[in-house]
């Protein structure tokens, strides 16, 4: 199904750390406006994520209707990320969008976070059916489409690669989000490390790299030395089950999309996967790669032209939504 040219999505990101709102109208993206939730120490805690949530929504909502300079009354439809996520975001994300759709009297759609970056990944490339390399802070997930679902071939069995890089990164001191310091620590760094190389079948593990990073860092080893090796040893296991899949489906398509594609290291790698394996490489605009409130426009678009609307009493959020269990009634 395509999106008519002339329908105009309002769509709300508030999944974990970033309050964004996106408009479009068709394949036009018509707004994209965001503020993301950045802690003093640590990592993101749900509850100061929530209520940068509460603080910002309204103010982007604002900014997006005026960005794309039309009133509520002009969208057709209100979409929300549904989940998976941080629950106390999902709920204050879930209430924002019930009261636009309330007070404009439009239909509201539940969009899967995972799926919203799949979809739009397909829409901004041009990928029909690919491989998707889906990474993020708090997903790792290998997909392809087969019968109306995205069907994970391989997954993270504990924590997500933008975690990791995250948690690394807190370890040796520098500040959130960690993944953009350590690929610049990376560019510096000249010896390789070894460290633990964790591929189970189609599936992933990065906690044995946490640890091993964070005793090499306090035996005194260079930030940028354990950042190069880090990089290689995670986007090496990411690049071995893609090819894994590429060779099982016979896809001719592989995909880059999620927060952590904004690396070009690992981008590079997934390249060379695909050359290799004689496929397309196919990876989302830097902009467009993290969080982001176009994709859950895009996606409710999809959901809203299948005529799968959701009604607000049944409007919960689902914080363990897997991306299998998202019926795709838009695909064929």
């Amino acid at each position: 199904m395509e999106i008519p040219e002339d329908l105009i999505v309002l769509g709300i990101e508030g999944t974990a750390h970033t309050a964004g709102v996106g408009i479009i109208q068709g394949k036009e993206i018509l707004a994209n406006q965001k503020n993301m939730y950045k802690p003093e120490t640590g990592g993101i805690h749900p509850r100061e994520s929530a209520d940068h949530m509460t603080k910002w929504l309204p103010i982007v909502i604002k900014k997006a209707l005026e960005e794309a300079k039309i009133s509520l009354k002009e969208i057709d439809a209100i979409a929300f990320s549904r989940g998976p996520g941080l629950g106390p975001c999902l709920r204050t994300t879930a209430t924002a969008a019930r009261t636009l759709a309330l007070m404009a009297n439009k239909p509201l759609i539940g969009v899967n976070h995972c799926v919203a970056h799949i979809e739009l990944g397909r829409l901004l490339t041009g990928a029909e059916n690919p491989i998707t390399v889906y990474v993020s802070g708090g997903n790792t997930q290998i997909t392809h489409y087969n019968q109306q679902r995205y069907r994970i071939l391989g997954e993270t069995l504990d924590v997500p690669i933008g975690n990791a890089l995250d948690t690394i990164a807190r370890e040796m001191g520098l500040p959130h989000p960690g993944g953009p310091h350590i690929e610049k620590l990376a560019l510096k760094g000249t010896e390789f490390i070894k460290l633990p190389y964790a591929v189970k079948g189609m599936s992933l593990s990065y906690s044995g790299l946490i640890t091993a990073a964070t005793k090499l860092y306090k035996k005194g080893i260079s930030k940028e030395n354990i950042a190069f090796s880090v990089q290689e040893v995670a986007f090496g296991m990411l690049a071995e089950v893609s090819e894994r899949a590429l060779s099982c489906t016979e896809s001719k398509e592989l995909m880059f999309t999620g927060g952590v594609a904004a690396n070009q290291r690992l981008k590079q790698m997934l390249k060379q996967v695909a050359e290799e394996q004689d496929a397309t490489f196919y990876a989302i605009p830097k902009k467009l790669a993290g969080d982001n409130g176009v994709m859950i426009a895009v996606t409710g678009a999809l959901h809203y032209v299948a005529n799968d609307t959701l009604p607000i009493e049944k409007s919960y959020v689902i914080p363990r939504w897997r991306t299998d269990r998202v019926p795709i009634l838009w695909r064929a």
